[in-house]
């Protein structure tokens, strides 16, 4: 089952695993393979793409960066149970690593993503190296994540233009230029054979109940309980990580470091991947160096946009 066929010149996936209920999940890869692996986890409603920027400086200052499609996403299987939260996440998360040899990887997750890392880590189910969360914390701000179900759950009956998708993506962020070529919104959508363009992830992943003092709670138990290296970066005009909500999560998790992005929106990483990318990667030189040495100076990497960039906090 898929959202229909993938428009042409989309970029094929480097890598396929097997998920941990055998569904295959895809993925993209940057730099040396030996180095120190860094696992990067997407937003709900975006896909590896996302992380291109991000990953790109992460392989030329010597880590080996992977960017994984989570299940219903991208070009990853769709889950046929309708199971896409945090549990069986991390479940897949266990499996991909499983299969990249176990070696210690450190977690970076933006929303979703970040809350999948955030759980496996705090839960023990993996062993990291150091944990980099991206607009998340166990307080959000529910207006910001209405927001965000508002504008994924618009046009379910599909668009009949990239253009009408250009537009639905400027409508959500306003604050970014609008995309100089369309065709470059290919890999994020599907064509249907209504002809219609609908958005690359299962629709039933905005199905699942959310108990915002469920997910708090269980979220705020695994920050108390990190004793891994652990930076929080925090897009400064976000609508759903406050600056309040940071500041807690530094209150639960003392030894973390803390950035702000001024600039930047919910998705850090696609408004200002210079800064972000520069700000992961001297963070990791300090706490997973190369070799023991301090890693190279990042390079700086034009801000890469990613649509829909609609991006659904995980919640059980």
């Amino acid at each position: 089952m898929s959202a229909g066929k993938r428009l042409p010149n989309t970029p094929e996936p480097m890598h396929r695993w097997t998920g941990s209920t055998g569904l295959t999940l895809t993925g993209d890869s940057w730099g040396d393979a030996n180095g120190p692996l860094v696992i990067l986890q997407h937003g709900g409603g975006q896909t590896r793409h996302a992380w291109k920027g991000t990953g790109e400086a992460l392989g030329a200052a010597g880590y080996y960066a992977i960017a994984l499609d989570a299940r219903g996403h991208g070009d990853s299987d769709w889950a046929p149970d309708g199971l896409y939260g945090m549990d069986i996440q991390v479940e897949d998360l266990k499996s991909v690593i499983t299969q990249l040899g176990n070696k210690r990887p450190v977690l970076v997750g933006a929303s979703m993503g970040g809350g999948t890392s955030l759980v496996a880590v705090g839960e023990d189910h993996v062993d990291a190296t150091a944990l980099v969360l991206v607009d998340i914390a166990p307080k959000i701000e529910n207006k910001g994540v209405k927001n965000i179900l508002s504008f994924m759950q618009n046009k379910p009956e599909g668009f009949a233009s990239l253009q009408e998708v250009a537009d639905a993506i400027g409508g959500y962020q306003p604050h970014r230029n609008a995309p100089k070529n369309l065709e470059g919104l290919a890999k994020n959508v599907r064509l249907g054979e209504d002809g219609k363009y609908r958005w690359h992830w299962d629709p039933r992943f905005l199905s699942r109940g959310r108990d915002f003092k469920k997910r708090e709670d269980r979220l705020g138990a695994c920050a108390q309980n990190l004793s891994l290296p652990t930076l929080l970066v925090r897009g400064g005009l976000s609508d759903v990580l406050s600056e309040e909500g940071a500041q807690s999560f530094v209150d639960l998790c003392p030894s973390s470091e803390y950035v702000n992005v001024t600039g930047a929106g919910h998705m850090v990483a696609g408004d200002r991947n210079d800064i972000f990318a520069s700000a992961v990667i001297e963070f990791l030189s300090r706490m997973v160096p190369i070799n023991g040495e301090p890693v190279k100076k990042a390079h700086q990497v034009q801000p890469h946009h990613e649509g829909p960039e609609g991006d659904v906090n995980d919640v059980p």
